[in-house]
């Protein structure tokens, strides 16, 4: 399977997970929610579509009663097919999502991944998104390289050029380093909460005592019920 069919297969598994659809609805949400879609035709769609059938991953049913009843008296044509994720869909979907390799994080297949971040794990997010600034960053010193290599060879035009895809690229960098920064703080926040939520926990579960011999907020108490003296010698 081709990288550009691999990122079809999973952005329509992605789509039909949230709800059925026929092809043409299933064409206009690539279009609208994932730009990288915009020149994709339904030559490349509906093969994709037909392929995720024979795996078993999707299923082919027909429109509504309503939809049938209109469609063939009054257009001649048969009712539109609506495609439904199956069970074994569903679970392609969710191994295809927990995937973290080098194409996660391509130009190309980086847009469809974080449009359904929503849907991936904290972990994965976070591989995903650093997986993405360690490329942008490789890119980035190329690139300085070649503009150091060839400055005094390229006219004014050609060398805007390069600086503008170069300010670009730092743009996204930090863009990158703004969705790290959250995800970690997120993170602490959750790992905070729980540790709290545990705390709590343990002193709920703590059965009360009678004749505690200490004091929360201060050192233990002496048996007669009040504190050493900090001045007096024989309290140390």
């Amino acid at each position: 399977m081709s990288r550009r069919s691999g990122v079809l297969e999973f952005a329509v598994l992605g789509l039909l997970r949230e709800s059925p659809m026929h092809g043409y609805e299933l064409r206009k949400r690539l279009n609208t929610s994932l730009g990288v879609f915009r020149a994709f035709s339904y030559g490349s769609l509906y093969p994709c579509l037909k392929t995720l059938v024979v795996n078993g991953w999707l299923i082919e049913e027909s429109g509504s009663a309503s939809q049938d009843a209109l469609a063939a008296p009054l257009s001649g044509r048969r009712a539109k097919i609506v495609y439904r994720l199956t069970a074994a869909g569903k679970e392609r979907f969710e191994e295809l999502l927990s995937h973290t390799g080098p194409d996660a994080w391509e130009d190309e297949h980086f847009g469809v991944r974080f449009a359904f971040f929503g849907q991936t794990s904290r972990d994965v997010r976070m591989r995903v998104l650093e997986g993405r600034r360690s490329r942008l960053e490789e890119r980035l010193d190329k690139m300085r390289a070649a503009m150091a290599r060839t400055r005094e060879r390229l006219d004014d035009y050609t060398l805007e050029l390069q600086r503008h895809g170069m300010e670009s690229v730092e743009r996204e960098v930090r863009w990158l380093n703004e969705l790290i920064e959250s995800e970690r703080a997120g993170r602490d926040r959750r790992d905070g909460t729980a540790g709290q939520d545990r705390t709590t926990e343990r002193d709920e579960d703590r059965p009360p005592q009678q004749d505690q011999s200490e004091d929360a907020d201060g050192p233990p108490r002496h048996r007669g019920g009040s504190r050493p003296d900090p001045s007096d010698d024989t309290a140390k």
